[in-house]
């Protein structure tokens, strides 16, 4: 159990979804110790609204339409070092989730998991904890010794995923041919794949590549 206070937790949702902030808003207003303070559908208003407002708790969409949830929270957090940010988002890559820890969240959950897990989460970060999916965090586990795909690498990944040839890659990032091979001979090994395809696949479900 948390420890109950006399004052509601006061937060704020980021989504750029209206219907979504309706459904979160309608989950909190059946809870006592809930209050919805402010919305925000993008980035950069989710600052400003902050700042304004400090609420106890913060859920940050991952995708917004001007910048990332982790962009904004990183941008929250330079002003607020102790602000409490829980991640609702589609993506149940590892690298996406390791990403918004790193940049200061407490938790991190799916949006299919809300009805289930969203109302104890708020509470446990807000009472100082951190929550993170059982099966993310064994994800998390199970990659923790790999080597991390190079922001080049995610480069020469995301031209493969267009569909491009090692030469159109090259000339897209003014690197030669051999340079391209070798990074993907480095991508093969990293991610254990097969091959290219592969490699794209696997990628894209732990969260190197957001392809829109």
């Amino acid at each position: 159990m948390y420890k109950n206070s006399d004052q509601p937790i006061r937060i704020m949702t980021v989504d750029d979804h209206p219907v979504f902030r309706e459904g979160i808003g309608a989950m909190l207003a059946t809870q006592h110790d809930m209050h919805l303070i402010a919305e925000a559908s993008t980035g950069h208003e989710a600052v400003e609204l902050f700042r304004v407002h400090q609420p106890d708790i913060t859920l940050m969409d991952l995708r917004l339409p001007d910048i990332t949830g982790l962009e904004a929270i990183g941008l929250i957090r330079e002003s607020f070092p102790n602000a409490r940010m829980i991640v609702l988002t589609t993506y149940k890559g590892d690298v996406q989730a390791l990403r918004a820890i790193k940049a200061g969240a407490s938790g991190y959950l799916l949006k299919s998991m809300l009805r289930m897990y969203m109302l104890d989460t708020i509470r446990a970060v807000h009472a100082g904890h951190r929550r993170i999916p059982p099966e993310i965090a064994a994800e998390m586990a199970e990659h923790a010794a790999d080597d991390t795909l190079t922001a080049r690498e995610i480069q020469v990944l995301q031209q493969v995923a267009a569909g491009n040839a090692n030469k159109m890659i090259a000339d897209k990032l003014s690197i030669s041919e051999d340079t391209v091979k070798a990074h993907m001979k480095s991508i093969l090994s990293k991610l254990a794949a097969n091959d290219r395809t592969h490699a794209v696949t696997i990628a894209i479900r732990r969260g190197f590549l957001d392809l829109q």
